[in-house]
């Protein structure tokens, strides 16, 4: 974990201190700025909080992740100070038994955590929740987003080919965090729909893959559209995996617009894409139209499961499916973010943020 330092700030002192930071391994690869003691402490000063107060244990090494050391990791990420309150809350999400870290971390899948910011905090940090949503340009997505990971490999022990053994991993292992277009969104916006107020603040952390693209230019009512995307999702893992958990829909507003236009509600997606994801038995067997299939295990519930027409869900149940606005206006494009389900998955959690009055 790097330490404060009082090093001068001159041209000459602050490369090695870069270059000293990369060779002690906390940092993502790319240049950081070095965590001196006054820029660390602008940034607790800037939370309200004490720089000893324990905000989380971050898995799989459970290291202490107090407001100084998140401090110092939103610091060399590159954050301003005012953005430390977001990040302590994306450490709360993450930490949550429920998003289940210590799989994400330690898992051969593709995931990361992704961060999605809502409430008002998002244009007083000036979030980036429109146009190129995913992409570069903002500073606040992006070192919040780096901020957190680093976090997660310096508290967490999370550190590629160590403990991190993603496979591929992608891009978003960098920084992953964008805000929720909710001005152009019909529906209640995600932080609402998991409780909370329109006028409060939330950071929610969701394990997840790179985004997939989907193209609809066409479809004109809510059923078409959704027809399509649902042929998207049909194929997240592979076309024949079953029981799958919490995984991000994000619809462009030129989209939202189609299917709200109809009177369709989050609640109604969510039940048209798990009834349309179905698919019986017989055309789930493994070693059929590719080798994955359904287990054994379940394989064995049924009698005659060549020719079985009992259908089984792509996904455990309608509430898995994550609904999101975001994006901008222009373009009738849309994604899908497969999240982490195996064995039992990550779930998405939202968690307060505790703006400094």
């Amino acid at each position: 974990m790097p330490r404060t330092t009082r090093r001068s700030s001159g041209p000459e002192s602050q490369a090695d201190a870069i270059e000293e930071l990369y060779a002690r391994g906390v940092t993502d690869g790319l240049p950081v700025v070095p965590p001196t003691l006054r820029r660390v402490e602008q940034a607790i000063a800037a939370s309200g909080r004490e720089a000893d107060d324990l905000i989380a244990l971050v898995p799989p090494n459970y290291g202490r992740a107090t407001v100084e050391k998140i401090a110092v990791n939103a610091v060399m990420a590159g954050c301003r100070p005012e953005y430390l309150s977001v990040v302590i809350a994306g450490v709360e999400a993450m930490c949550d038994e429920a998003f289940d870290l210590h799989g994400v971390s330690a898992t051969t899948n593709f995931s990361s955590p992704l961060f999605i910011i809502n409430g008002p905090i998002r244009k007083r940090l000036d979030v980036n929740s429109g146009v190129g949503v995913f992409g570069p340009g903002w500073r606040a997505n992006a070192t919040i987003g780096r901020a957190l990971r680093l976090i997660a490999v310096n508290l967490g022990g999370a550190r590629p080919g160590i403990i991190s053994m993603s496979t591929m991993g992608h891009p978003g292992r960098y920084t992953y965090c964008i805000g929720e277009n909710e001005e152009e969104n019909p529906w209640e916006p995600l932080h609402v729909e998991h409780g909370f107020q329109l006028s409060e603040s939330t950071v929610a952390a969701f394990a997840g893959e790179a985004p997939h693209g989907i193209y609809d230019h066409k479809s004109r009512t809510a059923k078409d559209l959704l027809t399509t995307i649902a042929r998207s999702l049909e194929v997240i893992w592979h076309h024949k995996a079953t029981a799958l958990g919490d995984t991000l829909v994000v619809l462009s507003p030129e989209h939202a617009r189609t299917i709200a236009g109809d009177g369709w509600s989050k609640k109604d997606i969510q039940r048209f894409l798990w009834e349309l994801l179905q698919k019986p038995v017989k055309d789930l067997l493994p070693g059929r139209d590719g080798g994955e299939g359904l287990p054994e295990a379940v394989l064995t519930r049924f009698q005659h499961p060549e020719t079985d027409e009992t259908l089984v869900p792509k996904f455990r149940a309608p509430e898995h499916l994550k609904i999101l606005v975001a994006g901008g206006t222009a373009g009738r494009f849309s994604a899908v973010i497969p999240g982490w389900t195996f064995p039992n998955g990550s779930n998405l959690v939202v968690k307060k943020v505790r703006i400094r009055e």
